[in-house]
């Protein structure tokens, strides 16, 4: 069962509603043309899945291909039956046949069949050459099989069609019945759908009159050896006992009562003694349970009751008519004529029927829906041939399944039950006093087992109960328990924790409406809390309750049934919606709420029960608070509503449960966060507490929830902080508290400095938490150890959670303070302290710390992204600029660095607050080149982009490479996409930054300037291999596009000998082969470039061949042979073939050094460069 949120937002999918099978064309030509693809394989998969889709989505109207259906199955026959036909052909045709009459219903495909006699023996002849065990042609042998089932009921006695002619050996050919016989056992025992369509068709053969005398005791006889002897527990033993009790319920509810009258009782001995259902195969059971019921409608005569009920006008128009009045005092009649008295009395019940009923109870209890579901409509079939008398003993049967002693299953298949009964007008009105209170308590029936609980299925069940009730009775019948049941499916239809329950009563609720039309303000309920309605569960608890409840039928039940019922729910979403929809309900009934609502949760705030414990605090702060709102409107106090006795069992809450030690027992992280609940709403309800002892024992908790590790009590801690210093912690006039304020300042930043991150995490948030009172005075102090949390240490790096956490601080207390150009740094944001707040933020975006869960900097980085939005928008709002050109420029210059990296949810965050500080109004001033960005990010373009897309940020960010003030920024960010490991960041990175570089390629001064500018990212970064690696396969990527050409220059100093110094200095002394493969990689592109580059580049690439790590060796190897492929003109023409040789031909990865040293010093000789000399190690 489904326990998270997010499993309550179901998508609603749009139903397509068709007028007509507008297909039909395309159908026609996808039949037509399987004659001239059915030797292509591609095509025919392409024109059978075409044929699926088209079919499929006819699912829920299959009616509107009948005006076509003839027609189509005579053009797939045509097919199928040709004998010259090739076999992918047939069988593809009957795959097509078999999708429409899975649409249809094989019923309806049944019918339009051909059944001439002349189609016998040919359809005889091709099903005797099927393979039963052929997997890949089952639809064929399943249509064919269905067709002789309409074939072998033509009206002619079949001895007709057998001939007396000799085969080849002198024996007489099988008879036309023998065979449809063989054929159906064969195919009784397969393991497909096929075996369905035998049994349906030797039902039907069987029943035929001239076969019926012949064959039908044989095949009884046969039929009940195999129940005899097959075993359950092996799948060839399961497969043929599901034939055979599926025929024999097919042939039981086919055949005629005074046919197989006499052998039902034979039947009924051997399926019980052959203990099916103590089988664990449900289909198994199931099929038991059809063949029993059918075998109990033979027992008894094919009658109606003449005692049942009968409802008299069914128009849901005369109800909505006003036709209720009428109704309510007219009806439906259950009495019985002297006739039919008689008739009942004398009524010849056989024993048997006490066994099939019994039988039928205990498939009610089964553990598998389908079993249940056919055990109750077979309930209902047997008892409508029974007298009155015995029929209501069956009812009562019924009803005692629904006992707390009973498993779900019971339940469940009890109300079925009843809906079946109720359907068939065999429960009778005087039966409802009995029936109606057990399906309340069916509706509302939720066993916890641990922290789940099963019973969905029993209330949707119950909700069908109700559907059928109003479709069954008459108004004045269902008169005296309109209330109950109208109260009971509101309550389900809001309240319900599942989806599918909560619009199976909201359907009820709506069919009692409109047949019944007693439901109080039904038309007025129903318009509203609809099926759509009731898909959220948030807005059903918040909203519809509410709504329902502010019609006075219904307010009593709601808020009694939240508070009794759902406040005690397993899980705890349901507990926090249940206590916001009673503090939404209060101003529905207020005083209800103070005089008995409240007074009967105050004693279960300490109860035992964890759940309700839980759920009664929650509502107890929530329900205080609403109070006080009314109370205000009043225009008298809180506590003369709530009562002194209420108001001191609010004091003793928290007491009571540290005395207990029900904070540390199991459940005490629900304490924890209830409690802080209640700390926050009774200092919003202004509950007069002050200078009590409760006052330090609520500090107490929240000091206590500042430290735990579980975010959502930091959370509910941190909630509770904002109303409660403010109410407490002043005196009269407003003013703080002083000895209070050091108190908690010394003491919460005393904790930023704490050795445990979850420690540090709730101190911060609770500094950044505190009200503009305690703030006074106070503001540098506090920022100084805020600040001083979002540093990266060497001993606190990992410490990510507790930087991100201050950073958030940050921007809430900024928040809080205001903006004042005029104002002391000590009270409020202005320009002595705002580069010390900026600062911070600007130094946490280059917050890269990674650990085993991967880059934990980037939570700190879209803290500070988000802060640095809010900061800078909080100072132009308040029309005091005190921001800084320097400060703008490095934050706009952050924020694009971001948009270009490799995290989607980093860049989105980027891309999505670069957009808004260019549009913001007021206008935020000193972002750089602001005209430029503005062209080139239109606000109305920006709207629609989606900024986690790469495809659409890289393209849009690499234009500000022609901005200077950006270059160095958007290359910092870009080479780690560029040269990153994620396949969809690498494509549409490297594919922007060519873009950009074959626009300047013939510009050498500004591409000059780019390599500049990367090589000084390169020099400032050295040795970080966070970006100094990504960045070496980006040089990778650009040298191989051969857009760098024009930076070759002779010179010592040249850029080409730049990048290769910068390169070998990296990797110089590198243990890492990655990164060492890396520099290989950018020394063989730099291949290119003539004269001392390519001549030091060789050098290098000498040296990496006689590496100590042999696959750098075989790597570089690798790479020269591939880079001398491509720049030819490196080796002299007369020495080519010999180096080739020695690079391909020799095993850098397995000979020895000394012998790769000898190899590597000729490669040296001959391109001409200077052999490498080992360095001698030093002893």
């Amino acid at each position: 069962m489904p326990s998270n949120k997010t499993s309550e937002e179901d998508t609603e999918r749009t139903a397509v509603v068709h007028e007509r099978f507008k297909e039909i064309e395309e159908v026609k030509e996808l039949i037509t043309n399987l004659e001239n693809i059915y030797h292509n394989t591609i095509a025919m998969e392409m024109s059978a899945e075409r044929f699926r889709f088209i079919i499929d989505d006819y699912q829920e109207q299959p009616h509107l291909i009948d005006v076509y259906l003839e027609d189509l199955l005579t053009m797939l026959l045509n097919i199928g039956k040709n004998p010259s036909a090739p076999k992918p052909l047939t069988q593809q045709s009957f795959s097509y046949l078999y999708l429409i009459t899975k649409m249809r219903g094989f019923k309806q495909v049944v019918r339009l069949l051909p059944h001439e006699v002349s189609d016998m023996e040919p359809l005889l002849s091709l099903i005797e050459t099927q393979d039963p065990s052929d997997h890949q042609t089952w639809e064929t042998r399943y249509v064919l099989l269905l067709w002789l089932s309409i074939v072998c009921l033509i009206p002619f006695d079949l001895r007709r069609l057998d001939s007396d002619f000799q085969q080849g050996e002198g024996n007489v050919k099988v008879r036309v019945k023998d065979r449809i016989l063989a054929i159906c056992k064969t195919y009784l025992s397969v393991n497909d759908k096929t075996r369905d369509a035998a049994a349906y068709l030797m039902s039907r053969f069987l029943t035929r009159p001239d076969i019926k005398e012949e064959l039908l005791p044989s095949c009884l006889d046969w039929m009940m050896q195999r129940l005899r002897v097959a075993d359950y527990t092996t799948i060839i033993g399961c497969n043929e006992l599901c034939g055979v009790l599926a025929t024999l319920a097919l042939l039981f509810k086919h055949g005629k009562r005074e046919d197989l009258l006499q052998y039902a009782p034979v039947v009924l001995r051997v399926t019980k003694g052959s203990s099916c259902e103590n089988c664990n195969s449900c289909v198994i059971r199931k099929m038991m349970a059809k063949l029993l019921q059918r075998l109990g409608l033979t027992f008894l005569k094919s009658r109606v009751a003449p005692w049942r009920y009968q409802r008299g006008s069914r128009s849901l128009a005369s109800n909505l008519g006003g036709a209720v009045i009428s109704a309510t005092h007219g009806g439906g009649s259950n009495s019985l004529s002297p006739k039919e008295e008689e008739e009942e009395e004398v009524a010849d019940v056989p024993e048997e029927i006490e066994e099939v009923i019994e039988h039928m109870l205990v498939c009610l209890k089964d553990k598998e829906t389908i079993v249940r579901w056919t055990g109750a409509k077979g309930i209902g079939r047997v008892t409508g041939r029974l007298p009155k008398e015995l029929a209501d003993d069956v009812v009562g049967s019924v009803l005692e399944l629904f006992s707390y002693q009973e498993t779900d299953g019971a339940w469940h298949g009890a109300c079925l039950a009843l809906a079946e009964l109720g359907r068939r007008g065999l429960l009778l009105p005087d039966r409802l006093q009995d029936v109606v209170p057990v399906i309340m308590k069916a509706l509302t029936y939720d066993d916890k087992r641990g922290n789940f609980s099963v019973g969905a299925h029993v209330r949707d069940a119950a909700c069908y109960v109700c559907w059928a009730f109003a479709r069954a009775y008459e108004p004045k019948v269902m008169v005296p328990y309109v209330q109950e049941i109208a109260n009971c499916l509101i309550i389900v239809s809001v309240f319900d924790r599942e989806v599918n329950v909560r619009r199976a009563a909201a359907a009820a609720f709506q069919e009692n409406v409109g047949r019944q039309g007693t439901f109080p303000h039904g038309i007025d309920i129903l318009t509203t809390v609809d099926y759509f309605a009731v898909g959220s569960r948030p807005h059903c608890y918040l909203e519809l309750s509410v709504f329902v409840a502010n019609f006075p039928e219904y307010t009593t039940s709601i808020i009694n049934h939240l508070a009794d019922v759902k406040l005690a729910h397993w899980d705890n979403v349901i507990r926090e919606l249940t206590a916001k929809a009673l503090h939404r309900l209060t101003a529905c009934a207020p005083d209800y709420m103070a005089s008995t609502i409240l007074p009967k949760l105050l004693p279960l705030t300490s109860g035992l029960d964890l759940f309700q414990r839980h759920g009664a605090i929650l509502a107890v702060a929530e329900v205080v608070h609403a109070l006080f709102t009314v109370a205000q409107t009043r225009h008298i106090a809180v506590e003369t509503l709530l009562g002194e006795e209420i108001t001191s069992g609010i004091q003793q809450i928290s007491d009571k449960l540290t005395d207990a030690k029900m904070f540390k027992k199991h459940g005490g992280e629900y304490m924890r966060t209830s409690v802080c609940c209640l700390i926050e709403k009774c200092s919003l309800s202004k509950l007069p507490f002050h200078n009590k002892p409760v006052i330090d024992s609520w500090q107490g908790v929240i000091n206590e929830c500042l430290t735990r590790t579980e975010p959502e009590i930091q959370a509910a801690a941190v909630s509770a902080i904002a109303p409660f210093f403010p109410e407490y912690y002043t005196d009269a006039g407003g003013s703080v508290l002083t000895d209070k304020q050091d108190y908690i300042l010394s003491l919460y930043l005393q904790e930023l400095k704490s050795s445990s991150e979850p420690t540090r995490q709730g101190h911060s948030l609770a500094l950044g938490a505190l009200p503009k009172v305690m703030v006074t005075s106070q503001l540098e102090r506090i920022l100084c150890g805020l600040i001083e949390v979002t540093k990266v240490t060497q001993k606190e790096e990992k410490m990510a959670e507790a930087r991100r956490d201050g950073v958030k601080a940050l921007a809430s207390l900024c928040q809080t303070v205001g903006v004042d150009s005029h104002g002391r740094p000590d009270s409020v944001l202005c320009p002595d302290n705002v580069r010390q707040v900026f600062g911070a933020l600007l130094q946490a975006m280059r917050d890269y710390t990674l650990d085993s869960r991967g880059d934990i900097g980037a939570w700190v980085r879209e803290a500070a992204m988000q802060a640095l939005y809010d900061t800078s928008t909080l100072i132009v709002s308040s029309g005091h600029n005190i921001l800084t050109p320097d400060i703008m420029k490095q934050m706009a210059c952050c924020l694009v660095q971001q948009a270009v990296e490799k995290i989607d949810r980093t860049r989105a965050l980027a891309g999505a607050i670069f957009s808004k500080i260019l549009y913001h109004s007021p206008e935020i001033p000193h972002i750089p080149h602001k005209t430029e960005i503005k062209q080139m990010f239109t606000e109305s373009g920006d709207s629609n982009i989606s900024w986690a897309n790469a495809a659409q940020t890289f393209p849009l960010f690499c234009r500000l490479l022609e901005l200077e003030d950006y270059v160095y920024s958007v290359l910092l960010g870009l080479v780690i996409s560029v040269g990153g490991l994620t396949e969809s960041i690498v494509k549409h990175s490297s594919g922007s930054l060519r873009d950009y570089l074959r626009r300047i390629q013939n510009n050498p001064e500004q591409l000059h300037k780019f390599v500049s500018v990367l090589l000084q990212v390169f020099k400032d970064f050295q040795r970080d291999d966070r970006v100094t690696f990504p960045l070496m396969r980006s040089l990778d990527h650009m040298l191989s596009w051969g857009v760098l050409d024009a930076i070759a220059s002779p010179g010592s100093d040249c850029l080409p000998i730049q990048i290769m110094e910068t390169v070998k200095t990296e990797v110089h002394k590198s243990g890492k082969p990655q990164k060492l493969q890396a520099a290989a990689d950018v020394f063989c592109g730099l291949l290119q470039f003539e004269g001392e580059t390519r001549t030091r580049c060789i050098s290098q690439l000498m040296i990496l061949l006689c590496h100590k790590y042999p696959r750098v060796r075989k790597t570089t190897a690798e790479k020269i042979y591939e880079a001398l492929l491509a720049y030819d003109e490196v080796v002299p023409d007369a020495e080519m073939t010999d180096v080739m040789a020695v690079l391909g031909d020799t095993q850098w990865d397995f000979e020895e050094l000394d012998e790769l040293r000898e190899k590597r010093n000729s490669l040296c000789d001959m391109l001409g460069v200077k052999r490498p000399v080992p360095l001698k190690k030093s002893s």
